[in-house]
C-alpha cells in the first residue's frame, strides 16, 4: 500500500473519516480478507514514527509492517516488494492508502482474476465522452475522441503474481521506465491485465472535497445494512 496527507497541509493518510483514520479504515477493509496474510505499508521516511504508532493504536502492530517509500509511487511500491518475502505464484496486492472504501468483495474478485490471469486492477467505465488531445502554444487541440467502451479509469487494488510484478519492475528499472501505476509497468512487460468492476465510492481521497464524498458514500452503505 502507498499511503497519501491530518489538516489539509499534513498526509491524507492521517485524515479522519467518521472517527477513524483513512489508513486505518483502508487496513480494516484488507484485513477483512483472510486470504490476505502480510500487510507493507510504504511511507516517507519522516512519516514512518507517527504511521507505525497509528497502526500500533489500532491493533495491528503484529500484522503490518512499515518500509520506506520513495520519490515516486514506482519507487514506493518496489520498496515494499524488496521487504517481501514471496515466492513467485504468491498474490501481490497494491493499494491506495487514501482509497478507505474499497469493499472487501471487490478485493476478492481481484485475487480470483490475479489466480486465473496472473494480473488485473479496478477499473471504472468512463461515463463521460474521453477527448485525445495535442497541446499547443494557445492550448489543447482535440485530435479525436475516444468510444467510452475502450476506456476505463484505473482504480486499486491492482494484483500481479509477485515473480511477474518483480521482474517486470526490474526492467522497467534497467530501462529508466517509470510508470503511470503498477499496471503500467507490467504493460510494458508484455503481460495482459484484465479489469475488474470498480465503483464511484472506491474513490482516491486527495482534496477536501473527496472527503466529504466519502462520508456520504460511508453514511449510505451504514444506512443500506
Amino acid at each position: 500500500m502507498a499511503p497519501g496527507h491530518t489538516t489539509h497541509a499534513a498526509p491524507k493518510q492521517f485524515l479522519e473519516l467518521a472517527g477513524t483514520p483513512i489508513l486505518i479504515r483502508t487496513l480494516h477493509a484488507f484485513a477483512a480478507v483472510p486470504e490476505i496474510t502480510t500487510f507493507i505499508v510504504a511511507v516517507r521516511a519522516t512519516e514512518m514514527e507517527r504511521v507505525t504508532t497509528h497502526i500500533s493504536e489500532y491493533g495491528y502492530a503484529d500484522k503490518v509492517r512499515v518500509v520506506e517509500g520513495g520519490d515516486s509511487r514506482q519507487e514506493s511500491v518496489q520498496n515494499a516488494l524488496r521487504a517481501l518475502d514471496c515466492a513467485d505464484d504468491d498474490i501481490v496486492l497494491v493499494h491506495d492508502a487514501v482509497r478507505p472504501l474499497i469493499e472487501p468483495a471487490v478485493i476478492r474478485r481481484v485475487i480470483e482474476a490475479v489466480e486465473k490471469h496472473s494480473a488485473a486492477i479496478v477499473g471504472l467505465p468512463a461515463l463521460d465522452t474521453i477527448k485525445q488531445v495535442e497541446r499547443t502554444c494557445d492550448g489543447a487541440l482535440v485530435t479525436a475522441t475516444i468510444p467510452r467502451e475502450y476506456i476505463v479509469q484505473a482504480q486499486t487494488p491492482q494484483g500481479f503474481r509477485c515473480g511477474l510484478l518483480r521482474r517486470a519492475f526490474a526492467e522497467a528499472e534497467a530501462d529508466g521506465f517509470i510508470g503511470t501505476d503498477e499496471a503500467s509497468v507490467v504493460e510494458r512487460a508484455g503481460i495482459q491485465v484484465f479489469v475488474v468492476p470498480g465503483s464511484p465510492s472506491n474513490l482516491k481521497i486527495t482534496q477536501p472535497g473527496d472527503l466529504e464524498l466519502a462520508e456520504f458514500y460511508l453514511a449510505q452503505r451504514a444506512n443500506a445494512h
